[in-house]
């Protein structure tokens, strides 16, 4: 996996509250985006269902829940990895998300976001809009920096 976007923010609060607004607040603070929908419907709501081993899923308007990923490793206050992947995705094609979280003082932390895997999507898929790889990963990045502003502002 070496197709990557990583983003990397401090915010106001201790690890274990960032993780906890992360994981337990994202319906809250994430923003869609028309370019990198899940599924070609409206966009839904996002969770997190159970810890390791749990889900990561986006509940749509009509109740209906698609299964973005998997979560991989759940360690509250230090570091979360869920499987992402799209509607269009065919076997194979998996992306993995890594976030970690590193205190930098009694109330602020590091948060770091890696979306790595993308080299298994190809640019010609429709979740990549035909764009080389180095647009796509600005563009994919430029995103992932909103929904950390986003969330940050959620912790503010």
């Amino acid at each position: 996996m070496t197709s990557r976007v990583l983003v990397s923010i401090r915010v106001p609060a201790d690890a274990m509250t960032a993780f906890t607004v992360f994981t337990q607040e994202i319906g809250l603070w994430w923003r869609p985006n028309a370019l990198f929908q899940f599924t070609p419907r409206d966009p839904g709501v996002l969770s997190f269902d159970g810890g390791e081993g749990g889900r990561f899923v986006e509940t749509l308007p009509n109740g209906k829940v698609f299964e973005i990923g998997r979560v991989r490793a759940w360690e509250p206050g230090r570091r979360l990895v869920f499987g992402w992947r799209q509607a269009t995705f065919a076997p194979g094609q998996d992306t993995e998300v890594e976030v970690v979280f590193e205190a930098l003082g009694p109330a602020e932390t590091r948060v770091t976001v890696e979306h790595r895997g993308w080299d298994s999507v190809p640019a010609e898929h429709v979740a990549r809009h035909h764009f080389p790889d180095g647009v796509f990963l600005r563009r994919h990045g430029d995103w992932w920096q909103a929904l950390m502003d986003a969330y940050r502002g959620r912790l503010a």
